[in-house]
């Protein structure tokens, strides 16, 4: 019979000290990963606030986060469908992130750093002087 600390693996029977390491190693991971979701929904949170959006509280809500983030680039809301397209994401996912760098008066360099380091950029964005103007593209047709 298998006790709480002993776990089968493709790699045979781990011992009672190998199950309790690969459990603190798991719990480690999952606090971690439970803290950057936390810390990324309140900096969203905060950016959807600065949008003038009565429903920040999205922010905490997947996909939903992403509709309301496509609102907020003035684009409509099929663009989450595209998102669920591979590679197509990517593209949308990018242009998202740079209208809403254009949108709170940040140029393309501001693009770069919320997609390879929205841990620094998007604090930046939430917490810094930055404001939402809703009329920073309204040139744009699309």
């Amino acid at each position: 019979m298998m006790t709480l600390l002993q776990a089968s693996s493709p790699y045979g029977d781990l011992s009672g000290d190998q199950a309790a390491g690969l459990m603190a190693v798991s719990g480690g991971m999952f606090i971690f990963g439970l803290i950057a979701y936390l810390f990324y929904g309140f900096c969203l949170y905060k950016v959807f606030q600065k949008a003038g959006r009565e429903d920040a509280w999205a922010a905490f809500i997947p996909i939903y986060n992403t509709f309301v983030e496509i609102d907020i680039v003035k684009k409509p809301w099929w663009w989450l469908l595209l998102m669920f397209i591979p590679i197509v994401n990517i593209v949308i996912a990018i242009m998202i992130l740079d209208r809403l760098s254009k949108f709170f008066g940040h140029g393309t360099g501001f693009t770069l750093g919320l997609l390879f380091f929205s841990f620094i950029f998007l604090p930046v964005l939430a917490f810094g002087d930055s404001k939402y103007n809703p009329n920073a593209l309204s040139d744009d047709r699309s």
